[in-house]
């Protein structure tokens, strides 16, 4: 018996229909509690990329507020950043001209427009700009445009030298009234009579400003005078020009970035003829003030400045439009006044600062007058 009943207990198989129903509960639960799972993986993967989207991406409802923010604070950090490389540009060229005593502004234009074309063709490389592709046809209706911009530098290199920095900003008031004229004559455009007004109110300033300046240099107001036309027919050959340069392109295209690569590029022949035929080359070989460093240093900012203001004015005129940039570039003159006053220690008299805060004041309305 007992061996009968081992042999049972041993022997015995449970029944197929048991295995079956153990097989499937156990399956069932395992593949609910998988499901489980990987659905509540799913809903946290979810809810955290929905808090990332919402974060780094807000372009849907769900943060309109701050995508509004952005885009209002993208012409206000282009203006700004306009505003600073502008002003520190003029400071930074008066610094080398007059407080290093530097006497070959065409080699320093030179030098900047070197470096301008180096760090274009660096970010061109890198595929950070698009630049386009230069052709001798678009060489040659660019290069008029060029002249004058060779010649507009130079002449405000040795304006700075002689004059300063506020009664700069004044006078250059004078390229808008010759540009304004320029208008009329050559492409038929009415100027309305708060134009006109202003304008009369900028001569004024320039006038009174010269008599009661206590620096006056008659050799800095003629380069002054001379860069004022050269810089209102640059304005105004550039707009004939750019139109007729397009065409001459593979592309049909001429942006921006082109045209400061190809003014600095084509401006490199003439600058070192005329450092050569002027005998510059002489004078910065010689002079100590090439073996200091930081005039090296100061030189080398003035050239990425020079460079910076191209951008961020296209980036500012792309934030916001033409009239809102020339207002800014108006008020603009306001901060370079009253820091080359401050920094140069300029000997100054009380009628002189009122031609130059009145001339101030011309140069705001003449900006609001064209906005008109």
């Amino acid at each position: 018996m007992t061996a009968v009943k081992l042999e049972a207990i041993v022997c015995h198989e449970p029944d197929e229909s048991e295995l079956t129903h153990f097989s499937d509960n156990a399956s069932k639960n395992v593949v609910f509690q998988l499901l489980d799972q990987k659905s509540s993986e799913r809903r946290w993967l979810s809810e955290r990329f929905l808090r990332w989207r919402r974060r780094y991406l807000p372009v849907d409802g769900d943060n309109r507020r701050d995508h509004g923010s952005v885009k209002q604070s993208g012409p206000l950090v282009s203006g700004a950043a306009y505003c600073v490389s502008s002003c520190s540009m003029i400071i930074l060229n008066k610094i080398v001209l007059s407080s290093y005593n530097f006497n070959a502004g065409i080699s320093l234009m030179l030098y900047q427009n070197l470096i301008s074309c180096l760090v274009v063709a660096v970010l061109d490389i890198s595929g950070v700009v698009s630049v386009e592709k230069f052709n001798w046809k678009l060489i040659r209706v660019w290069m008029p445009v060029n002249v004058i911009f060779v010649g507009m530098l130079v002449s405000g290199m040795y304006s700075l030298k002689y004059i300063n920095v506020a009664m700069v900003t004044i006078l250059k008031n004078a390229t808008n009234i010759i540009t304004a004229i320029g208008e009329v004559y050559m492409f038929r455009k009415r100027q309305n009579n708060k134009v006109w007004a202003a304008m009369f109110m900028m001569i004024i300033s320039a006038i009174s400003g010269g008599i009661t300046d206590l620096t006056f240099d008659a050799v800095g107001y003629t380069w002054q005078l001379a860069n004022c036309f050269l810089t209102a027919s640059y304005s105004l050959t550039l707009r004939r020009v750019m139109d007729k340069a397009k065409q001459s392109t593979k592309s049909g295209s001429l942006n921006e970035v082109s045209m400061v690569l190809l003014n600095n590029l084509l401006s490199l022949p003439f600058g070192i003829i005329l450092v050569i035929l002027l005998g510059e080359w002489r004078y910065v070989i010689s002079t100590d003030v090439t073996k200091d460093a930081m005039f090296w240093v100061v030189a080398t900012a003035s050239g990425f400045l020079g460079l910076a203001i191209s951008f961020t004015s296209m980036w500012f005129l792309h934030q916001t439009g033409p009239t809102t940039y020339s207002l800014v570039g108006s008020l603009n003159k306001v901060p370079i006044s009253l820091a080359g006053l401050v920094l140069f220690n300029v000997p100054l008299s009380l009628p002189n600062l009122f031609s130059i805060l009145f001339g101030l004041f011309a140069g705001v309305v003449f900006a609001r007058a064209k906005m008109s």
